[in-house]
């Protein structure tokens, strides 16, 4: 059996940051660490941080006044950083450099009486962010058919930014249609460079073997689009980690492919490899 790992799987840049950062904050503070949802998609991983002393809430006034408190790499709308102000609050803030453009630039154009149009999924932590950099008013947009059924007032003016894990085809199917119907628009492609190349290498090693496993969180945006990626071509096998593999199913197979999401750390692939190495 032949165990091939896609050219890019694992961290991204943004969540690399995010876990070192939070990681470097609970060696030094052992007085109370709060991040305000689970620090990544990933809840072998937010165990691991838990069993280190970080405390994870949904809200913060869960945090109490002068503790400290992380914002994940999703990042967070800008009435967060206004309460957290107001009750003492320190900020650790890990929001991805990527994010953070996409909140500049909703902000930045909002102001200037643009209407804001976030491509994404309105339930992600990342897409509800970036709305409250615009006050909560962006329309959000999931699908094509969603999109043809929208009013939109042609005589306004329009910003469109992107989830950064975003499936590419998606966005540009939604953004040519934008296009045809809107005369004054500003497209922003702010999908992450890191999310395009790991789609792209999970597509490529599609191509190359029997079957695909995708390691990563149930919940997790970006690998959730690489199961659907690598389900066009192969069948695809999506787990957290090695306990879920079926071993009947994957002896069928001579060449299996590995890939995982942005928030599956390391030693999670290197347990599903060795595993699969060893039957």
């Amino acid at each position: 059996m032949n165990v091939k790992i896609a050219k890019e799987a694992g961290f991204c840049f943004g969540v690399k940051r995010a876990m070192k950062m939070a990681w470097d904050e609970l060696e030094k503070n052992s007085d109370g660490i709060y991040a305000l949802g689970p620090l990544i998609h990933n809840k072998q991983a937010v165990k691991k941080y838990e069993n280190k002393g970080l405390l994870t809430i949904d809200d913060i006034n869960s945090v109490p006044n002068s503790k400290h408190m992380i914002i994940r790499s999703h990042g967070v709308s800008e009435d967060v950083y206004i309460e957290a102000r107001e009750k003492d609050i320190s900020i650790i803030d890990t929001t991805c450099p990527f994010v953070k453009k996409i909140h500049r630039k909703a902000k930045a154009y909002y102001d200037k009486g643009y209407q804001i149009i976030v491509i994404g999924d309105y339930k992600h932590p990342e897409v509800i962010g970036i709305n409250g950099w615009c006050e909560n008013n962006a329309i959000i947009i999931k699908t094509l058919d969603y999109a043809k059924n929208l009013e939109l007032d042609k005589d306004k003016k329009y910003c469109v930014v992107a989830q950064t894990t975003i499936n590419m085809e998606l966005y540009k199917e939604i953004t040519d249609y934008l296009k045809s119907i809107l005369d004054n628009v500003v497209f922003n492609n702010t999908i992450c460079s890191a999310t395009k190349v790991r789609q792209e290498a999970a597509r490529e090693l599609s191509n190359e073997v029997d079957c695909v496993v995708v390691i990563g969180g149930k919940h997790s945006s970006n690998t959730q689009k690489l199961v659907n990626i690598c389900k066009e071509y192969v069948d695809t096998y999506a787990i957290e980690t090695k306990e879920e593999l079926d071993i009947d199913t994957l002896k069928k197979y001579e060449n299996i492919g590995i890939t995982a999401g942005a928030s599956t750390p390391d030693w999670i692939i290197e347990d599903v490899v060795a595993f699969i190495k060893s039957l």
